[in-house]
C-alpha cells in the first residue's frame, strides 16, 4: 500500500517519508516538518488517531490526512476530533490529490 501511495504522490510530492508506527511518525514530524502526513489507522504501538492527537498537539498547523481500510464512521469521528484534516479510505485513494492540493 506504501508503494501505491507514493506512485500516486509522485506528481504531488517531491519528498515521502514512511513510518511504521505513531510514535516514529511523531518523531519524523518533528524532524522533518512536512506539508501533509498520510496516516494509517492501523499501526503497531501508537495507532494512527493516537498519533495524530499527538502531532496536532504538538504542531496545531499540522495537516493529516487519515488513510485507512474502514469506511467506518466512529473511526472517521474519532479522527476529526483527533484533527486530522481528512478521511480517505483507500479504495478512493485518488481523493488524495484532490485534497493536498488544496493547502
Amino acid at each position: 500500500m506504501r508503494e501505491l501511495i507514493k506512485m500516486t504522490l509522485a506528481g504531488v510530492a517531491e519528498v515521502v517519508g514512511e513510518c511504521e508506527d505513531g510514535a516514529d511518525a511523531l518523531a519524523a514530524y518533528g524532524r522533518l516538518h512536512p506539508d501533509w502526513v498520510l496516516m494509517d489507522v492501523e499501526m503497531k504501538d501508537v495507532d494512527g488517531i493516537t498519533a495524530t492527537r499527538q502531532i496536532m498537539a504538538d504542531y496545531p498547523q499540522a495537516r493529516t490526512v487519515i488513510v485507512t481500510d474502514y469506511n467506518d464512521g466512529e473511526l472517521r469521528r474519532a479522527a476529526f476530533e483527533a484533527g486530522a484534516s481528512d478521511y480517505v479510505v483507500k479504495e478512493n485513494l485518488l481523493c488524495i490529490l484532490e485534497i493536498l492540493p488544496k493547502a
